[in-house]
């Protein structure tokens, strides 16, 4: 499997800068030229928090997993472009035909919250904790993870979910063992354990940078859940101050959160889920709806775009941006589109077949749970 860090000690996996004399608006001109030239051939995938340059090029866009099924759908396309970030480009290689090549823009695009749980952390923990206790442990992984610690899940039957199906997928790990183990995002884990009824008392928090996760073995026998200390750049920006001030403010406003957000936020708002949630709520809203909106600010300012008849803003006053996301630019863009027509296509992303086979496993399982 490709190894991010190791490529970008290389110079020659970081996409050139298209000349530098081309200007922001002929790189636009020059990237709608081409994929029109190169037409079914290459489907271009964009996540929700990708900038508006980016998403005007994108044939199909959604969360994560959307994106990852709609690309295994598709027929005729012998390359999919995802403009996302790194681990969502690793689940769509996973799930199309082996002919179709996936393609990042841009290797840096990776994930921060990915990046706090790596597959010998997680081995290290699963022997400490699988030593503690005699109860039967399930591993629950969030999708924003790598094919590592997907195929970590699969490897020790558990799943793999994502923030629309955490309910179920939990549920579902609840009954199969006496524990969970959910990583990498505390949060979602949290939020979606205390929903089903799971008390805080009954949740601890593994943080890899402190021996044995700073948890004794009785504190492992005594959970019920094992949180690891992972969590979002872009949604840790949002506190519980903020919805305060905005209920005193302008108390008619909803707020509207993801559950990656902390659990005081999300105690404290009115209505919490996914992505596709909050987009589907906005959506159904009646004119005149006042919205505070806990997500990335690019799909805030989209959807305030999108329903002018609707009052939207985000809940932070600070620009809650993801900035790995943000690394995909229509340059880069525009040089793996070039790359793909001179035959010579860069920043293909790769899963290995052992690897994907168990990440597969669970993935199938999610699936079958939902």
């Amino acid at each position: 499997m490709i190894d991010i860090y190791e490529d970008l000690k290389s110079k020659d996996h970081l996409p050139e800068i298209p000349e530098a004399e081309l200007s922001d608006e002929k790189v636009l001109v020059e990237l709608k030229a081409i994929k029109e030239r190169l037409g079914k051939r290459v489907v271009v995938l964009g996540h929700h928090y990708q900038q508006d340059d980016v998403i005007a090029f994108a044939d199909i866009t959604g969360d994560s997993l959307e994106l990852a099924r709609k690309a295994a759908e598709l027929k005729d396309a012998e390359y999919i472009m995802f403009c996302g970030v790194h681990f969502m480009a690793e689940t769509a290689d996973m799930l199309t035909r082996p002919e179709v090549s996936v393609i990042l823009p841009d290797l840096r695009a990776g994930c921060s919250m990915a990046d706090m749980a790596n597959r010998r952390e997680i081995d290290v923990a699963w022997k400490y904790m699988t030593t503690c206790t005699s109860e039967k442990i399930v591993p629950i992984t969030y999708i924003n993870c790598t094919a590592a610690l997907k195929s970590f899940v699969g490897e020790n039957n558990g799943s793999i979910c994502t923030s629309s199906n955490a309910e179920k997928v939990i549920s579902w790990g609840l009954k199969q063992g006496e524990k969970l183990l959910f990583f990498p995002d505390q949060h979602l884990g949290r939020n979606t354990c205390f929903k089903l009824g799971i008390p805080l008392s009954d949740m601890v928090v593994y943080d890899p940078r402190r021996q044995h996760g700073g948890l004794t073995p009785e504190q492992i026998q005594k959970a019920k859940v094992i949180l690891w200390y992972g969590f979002c750049s872009v949604h840790q920006g949002f506190n519980a101050e903020q919805v305060a001030q905005l209920r005193k403010t302008d108390p008619d406003r909803i707020v509207i959160v993801h559950p990656e957000c902390s659990f005081d936020v999300v105690q404290a708002a009115d209505l919490a889920g996914s992505t596709s949630f909050i987009v589907n709520q906005i959506k159904a809203a009646k004119p005149g709806t006042k919205f505070a909106v806990g997500t990335e600010i690019n799909l805030v300012n989209r959807l305030a775009t999108q329903y002018p008849h609707l009052d939207i803003k985000s809940l932070s006053p600070y620009q809650c941006l993801c900035t790995t996301m943000y690394r995909v630019r229509p340059r880069w863009l525009l040089e793996s589109f070039r790359a793909i027509e001179r035959g010579e296509p860069i920043n293909v992303i790769t899963v290995d077949d052992t690897t994907k086979k168990y990440a597969l496993k669970a993935l199938d399982q999610m699936l079958s749970i939902s």
